[in-house]
């Protein structure tokens, strides 16, 4: 179920449901990133899961390099992994630059 702040309409918290249907994937597909520690869900039991922000945004990052790129789980975490690891680098190369 969606829960929505009250003042507008940003998408607070996914259920696994609904992300599922948010990322066009099936279910055990999400169980495996949460297993492979791609996202990290709110709640003990499956049923009960929430995913909020950065979850969500990582686990539609992962069903787009599935379909186009037809990476497997293991290798969606690892291309994450990597590819945050190199926006760090930027971050903190920037900081470094002067114009």
């Amino acid at each position: 179920m969606k829960k929505t702040t009250p003042r507008s309409d940003i998408i607070d918290a996914l259920s696994l449901h609904d992300l599922c249907r948010f990322c066009g994937t099936e279910e055990t597909w999400v169980v495996e990133l949460v297993e492979f520690g791609v996202i990290e869900p709110k709640g003990s039991v499956i049923e009960k899961w929430r995913f909020y922000g950065p979850n969500i945004a990582r686990a539609k990052k992962a069903s787009r390099l599935r379909r186009d790129l037809g990476i497997n789980t293991a290798g969606v975490a690892l291309v994450l992994s990597l590819l945050e690891e190199r926006d760090e680098i930027r971050r903190r190369l920037a900081r470094y630059e002067f114009d």
